[in-house]
């Protein structure tokens, strides 16, 4: 399976006036920009996820919202997944994104450190293992048989 790792896309600025909880602060219009010319990316290298997994924290669902759209999946293809908010943990995922099928692309969106921890510990079997520079919008593409740690092998990484 090819596993994409997304970054949230660009989102308003901590403030703790504003958003007293951190998981509801949304994507900014340049966010959401950047965000969809990234998403395009994926169709332009035939790389659609079938579905796509993303962290209930709100930037990161109207992230995973952009990408169902841009790649024409529908939003019926994307799920939430608690385990993409917080630190990584492969049974956590592996439990809450079921069967997969070998030749299936999934996506996950989530936040950093978590994405690049989820990342390194796919590609070396170890979060603190490699060091990624995450970006927002970022999409890093990983082709494993399951959420084995070092099993992973690096395809791509873009970053907007």
């Amino acid at each position: 399976m090819l596993l994409l790792l997304i970054r949230h896309a660009q989102a308003a600025e901590q403030n703790d006036a504003e958003f007293p909880d951190d998981s509801l602060r949304p994507l900014v219009p340049k966010g959401r920009k950047v965000q969809r010319r990234m998403s395009r990316l994926l169709v332009k290298h035939d790389c659609v996820p079938n579905r796509v997994f993303s962290s209930p924290w709100k930037r990161a669902w109207q992230t995973a919202r952009i990408v169902v759209e841009e790649t024409g999946i529908g939003t019926k293809n994307r799920i939430r997944c608690d385990a993409l908010a917080e630190p990584p943990d492969l049974a956590a995922l592996a439990r809450e994104i079921g069967e997969i099928g070998g030749e299936e692309t999934i996506g996950l969106v989530g936040h950093e450190p978590w994405m690049g921890a989820l990342a390194a510990e796919l590609l070396v079997g170890s979060s603190s293992g490699l060091r990624i520079d995450f970006s927002k919008s970022g999409v890093l593409g990983i082709e494993t048989d399951g959420f084995e740690p070092g099993e992973g092998t690096l395809r791509f990484f873009w970053t907007p």
